[in-house]
């Protein structure tokens, strides 16, 4: 067995164990970077990118279909070369995962060691049956993988994960999805408008990671009108045929179906990949889901010299919050014992659906939780459906809401489903990381005639229904410590 003694052990080559190795090496050279799995990050591999791909093919059947609404007929039928969709899939797909191979070609051998990390205590881990590694920091990036329900292996062979789907040499005929999460609206919109069968089931009637309850009815319908969605689906029982699938569930009526697909999509979250890594050898503190207590804005567990960051904390499971949590916990394990607390950005999300959804700032779970007792925010509403530049578009669906602080006249956040809604909401994003008021964000210029318009309207129904002033945040900071 070799042994190894390092400044610094990086678990986990995505983006955020590159970002963690980066900044380290920044304060000692004596970093390692252990990766067992392929190198290329979630993100470029099975995450980001190839389902983008995916979805401008998508796009690109939808916009055909849209054209009669424009007056502009195409003659005759629309024809989906499946194989060519797959194939150009596949071929990006390789190309951006291989800028992350070139990236992880360039550091050198000897900092890169290749096998899967168990801790044997706090300062020593094993890589497989090679090496064993006594390090004076750590830090956890060991991402994140797909996880289902039990049942779901009753499909064998036809159970697929979204890393599963960018492999295909051809679309199939017929696809259940379940969950509609991020990857389950993502995909199942995008594979339904390339021809594929798809039924995509939910429970609770969620959409997405979305919170405010106007804003997932909308969604709600909208997408049951796009295709078949079962939004409080019961399943019953799963059964693997000679064609593929036989599903038996309780549809949103309570009435009994059975439907048969080629493959099960699996779209119900993911888990952390901490759970082969021996954190029961350390004395670290852990979650019921095994997962290391630790400060969100330096990264550290506990008080120890162990950091976790990326998808390995289960917090936000996004390539940018990857690549910031990586810089921090890098820059501290690189510096320890010195600690120092990282800039963490207004949170903000989005759904590549069309419309797309988007979340920044305080969602309204968190706004209304905070509150709920005083009612020391407000809620401003706009609907795309008569906004100027959508409907010019034919993109005139949706609903944005944003909440603001009464007395303060702080803007909090916003939900939305809509046109453009990543760029709303990266200038949302903007404005609440500058602790804006309603008022400031309304001085700002807004040109005509744009999508942004819908925002000024719904800032302004906000502002209407804002009390501001002493009186008001006096009031606020008596009821409460979350107004």
């Amino acid at each position: 067995m070799k042994q190894l003694n390092v400044d610094v052990a990086v678990i986990g080559a995505g983006t955020a164990g590159l970002g963690a190795y980066r900044t380290a090496k920044a304060h000692t050279e004596n970093v390692v970077l252990i990766e067992g799995g392929p190198y290329g990050t979630t993100c470029a591999r099975v995450g980001c990118m190839p389902s983008k791909l995916l979805i401008a093919a998508a796009e690109a059947v939808h916009h055909i279909e849209q054209a009669p609404g424009f007056g502009v007929k195409a003659s005759g039928e629309i024809l989906i070369d499946g194989k060519a969709v797959m194939q150009r899939v596949r071929s990006e797909r390789d190309r951006f995962a291989g800028f992350v191979v070139e990236s992880v070609d360039n550091i050198p051998a000897t900092d890169k060691i290749r096998g899967y990390a168990r801790f044997l205590d706090d300062s020593r881990i094993q890589v497989d049956d090679h090496t064993v590694i006594t390090a004076q920091r750590f830090v956890i990036a060991t991402g994140s993988r797909p996880s289902y329900p039990a049942i779901f292996a009753e499909a064998g062979d036809r159970l697929i994960v979204n890393d599963d789907v960018f492999d295909w040499k051809d679309l199939p005929h017929s696809v259940a999805v379940f969950g509609p999460g991020v990857i389950g609206l993502e995909l199942g919109q995008a594979l339904s408008r390339l021809g594929v069968n798809v039924k995509l089931f939910g429970i609770g009637n969620l959409v997405g990671p979305l919170t405010d309850p106007a804003v997932i009815d909308y969604a709600r319908n909208h997408f049951k009108q796009q295709f078949p969605f079962i939004a409080d689906a019961k399943l019953e029982r799963i059964q693997r045929t000679e064609q593929g699938l036989s599903i038996e569930y309780q549809d949103d009526e309570g009435n009994y179906q059975q439907d048969t697909f080629e493959y099960l999509l699996a779209a119900t979250g993911r888990t952390p990949n901490v759970d082969k890594l021996g954190l029961e050898n350390t004395t670290l503190n852990l979650s019921e889901r095994g997962i290391p207590e630790y400060n969100r804005y330096t990264l550290q567990c506990s008080d120890s010299h162990i950091f976790i960051a990326g998808d390995a904390n289960h917090e936000l499971p996004l390539l940018h919050e990857a690549a910031d949590e990586g810089r921090i916990a890098g820059d501290n394990a690189g510096q320890y014992p010195t600690i120092r607390s990282g800039q963490r950005r207004t949170p903000i999300s989005v759904v590549f659906s069309d419309p797309q959804l988007a979340m920044v700032g305080q969602t309204f779970k968190q706004v209304d939780q905070k509150n709920q007792t005083c009612g020391c925010y407000a809620v401003g509403e706009v609907s795309f459906e008569d906004q100027g530049r959508s409907r010019v578009m034919l993109k005139n669906k949706g609903i944005l809401r944003v909440y603001g602080a009464q007395g303060t006249g702080l803007l909090l956040g916003a939900e939305m489903m809509g046109p453009a809604a990543e760029h709303l909401a990266h200038l949302l994003a903007w404005v609440i990381q500058q602790r804006l008021t309603v008022n400031e964000v309304l001085a700002l210029p807004f040109y005509h005639p744009v999508i942004e318009e819908g925002l000024r309207t719904a800032l302004r129904d906000l502002n209407s229904k804002l009390k501001l002033g002493p009186e008001m945040i006096k009031h606020c900071l008596d009821c409460g410590p979350g107004a």
